[in-house]
């Protein structure tokens, strides 16, 4: 801001002195003190306040007045409530140095005058920076030059002191400012997702802030030009997903842009600056989706050659043409794996196809990979309600101890489940599926298959994000997506309600007790030294779970009731 911009504010109490030629000068910031020498806080363009305590007689306003100028003050402003008014020998000396000097009313705090200096320095920052955003929104929009959001990110750290990030519906970090500190921390990233997305279905107006950790942050919605709201007043964009739109359309699949700050009392110019770089987010946003479009196209053309009984070779000829786009740089034919996944809401006929895609798509990434983004191995197409992955290995399915690689149904279950959950609000459900790893084309179509079963195993569970992988596909699991809903539930409810009435009333941990029994295959030692009891003290457990139950665990029939009432409660 310019100094002659002080003297328009009467609330300031602001009367020049001296220097009306200098009154063009620009103000950086505001600096208060009574020291004697301040020059090492001082840094030049600042308005210095004091309150002249500094002062002992006439002979010390020259050298005062000296060093602000070698300093490179842009102004001093002197209060009157020590001394009454502003002495005359400060005032000459500030009228040698060309200093321009203003006295400030005793009925004024210092703080009045920093506060309104610092907002209005903010403010001018701020339309400097959304001038820097426009042109880089341009560029982006125009040609490959922009260099992403990380860019805008850096500039939001440099020129406005604030820490920003973008994330994925899921908390991925998608990018984030250079040199700023450490990264936010992946705990962190889900919370702060997952309040996104539960402030978006419940309609709540943007930015939404959130305190955690002893610090708040601030949540602005990135949305792109495949569902683009109307704008509202000075181009900020409403929180609803538009007329006649449905915000379950978009809500698992919008990035978020957070900001290290609190914005509930920052000025409009500063709100419509930050909706402004999520405008700019929201062109890469659509930039990425654009480069997934032959990914997507090679993936429903497999899956339709799978679905339809293609020949082997066929499938195989196809996906040879697909290898370079989905694993660039990788050469050697992969292993294979099928990931399905169907999102549902209540009482909604709607496809929700597209929806899962998306989602499944960011679901994949690996959040820990480096280099070209994971998802660019990832071709997901999607049939119906359903969305169908093909995952490649480069390297073998099995390491050498037997453990499984690739994806795995908790690894992604496990990253995912906390913010999705609160973006499903009640009335939603996301449920995934997991082969294991083929390594030709005809092993593609059982493995969709199996992704399917899995997925309905899934989908037999309780629980908003259920996902279940091939290992789960034992012959008694098999059965259980097929039993009636009803008839589950009778079953389970007359073998495990008497104990946990038991349990409730008397804490006795029968339910844990029966299911580190029958973990341990009904051996009472391994079973005791797991649950850390005495050999007698399981023994009553036991006896007390085949009294309430009518059951006896020494029998096979009885032990596998047991466990598939468990596993489907």
């Amino acid at each position: 801001m310019r100094l002659r911009a002080l003297l328009d504010t009467d609330a300031l109490g602001l009367k020049l002195l001296g220097g009306e030629d200098e009154l063009d000068r620009s103000v950086r910031g505001v600096m208060t003190t009574d020291l004697r020498d301040p020059s090492r806080y001082l840094s030049g363009g600042e308005l210095v306040l004091s309150g002249l305590a500094w002062r002992r007689d006439a002979a010390d306003s020259e050298p005062f007045v000296r060093i602000l100028v070698q300093a490179g003050v842009a102004a001093l402003a002197a209060g009157e409530a020590e001394l009454g008014s502003v002495p005359e020998d400060l005032v000459v000396a500030c009228a040698r140095h060309r200093l321009p000097l203003f006295a400030v009313h005793e009925s004024v705090a210092f703080a009045t005058i920093t506060e309104h200096v610092v907002r209005q320095v903010s403010g001018e920052r701020a339309g400097d920076l959304a001038a820097v955003v426009d042109r880089h929104r341009r560029m982006m929009t125009s040609g490959p030059a922009g260099g992403g959001p990380d860019v805008v990110l850096d500039l939001l750290g440099s020129d406005l002191d604030l820490r920003a990030w973008v994330l994925s519906p899921t908390g991925r970090p998608v990018a984030g400012p250079k040199d700023a500190g450490p990264a936010l921390p992946a705990e962190v990233c889900g919370k702060l997702a997952a309040e996104h997305l539960a402030a978006t279905r419940a309609g709540r107006r943007a930015p939404h802030r959130v305190p955690l950790g002893g610090t708040t942050y601030s949540l602005f919605p990135v949305r792109g030009s495949g569902h683009p709201p109307a704008t509202g007043a000075a181009g900020r964009a409403p929180q609803a997903a538009g007329p006649g739109r449905d915000v379950r359309e978009t809500v698992l699949s919008d990035w978020l842009l957070v900001v290290e700050a609190d914005a509930g009392d920052w000025a409009e110019e500063r709100l419509d600056l930050l909706y402004g770089v999520t405008q700019l987010i929201a062109v890469e946003r659509d930039r990425r989706d654009a480069a997934r479009t032959v990914r997507r196209r090679l993936a429903q053309e497999v899956l339709e050659l799978v679905q339809t009984g293609a020949a082997p070779a066929e499938i195989a000829a196809r996906l040879r043409v697909a290898a370079p786009v989905l694993l660039p740089g990788l050469g050697a034919a992969p292993h294979w794996q099928v990931v399905v996944a169907r999102v549902e809401w209540e009482d909604d006929e709607a496809e929700t196809g597209p929806v899962a895609q998306t989602l499944l798509e960011e679901i994949l990434v690996d959040p820990l990979a480096t280099g070209p983004e994971h998802s660019d191995r990832i071709a997901v197409a999607h049939t119906g309600g359903e969305a169908v992955a093909l995952v490649p290995l480069p390297a073998v399915s099995t390491e050498h101890d037997g453990s499984e690689a690739g994806v795995l149904a908790d690894a992604l279950l496990e990253s995912v489940r906390e913010p999705l959950s609160a973006g499903l609000d009640g009335d939603g459900r996301v449920t995934l599926g997991v082969s294991a790893a083929v390594h030709s084309a005809e092993g593609l179509r059982g493995a969709l298959e199996e992704a399917r079963h899995a997925r309905r195993v899934a989908a037999a569970r309780a629980g908003r994000v259920c996902a279940a992988g091939h290992q789960e596909l034992a012959s008694h699991v098999l059965l259980l997506p097929f039993v009636p809903d009803d008839v589950r539930r009778a079953f389970t409810a007359r073998l495990l309600d008497p104990l946990r009435d038991y349990d409730r009333r008397h804490r006795a941990e029968l339910i844990p007790t029966l299911e580190a029994f029958l973990d341990s295959d009904g051996s009472w030692t391994r079973c005791a030294t797991r649950l850390h009891l005495h050999v007698n003290t399981l023994r009553y457990r036991v006896g007390r779970i085949e009294q309430l139950t009518g059951r006896d665990l020494s029998r096979l029939e009885d032990k596998l009731d047991f466990f598939l009432a468990l596993r489907m409660s």
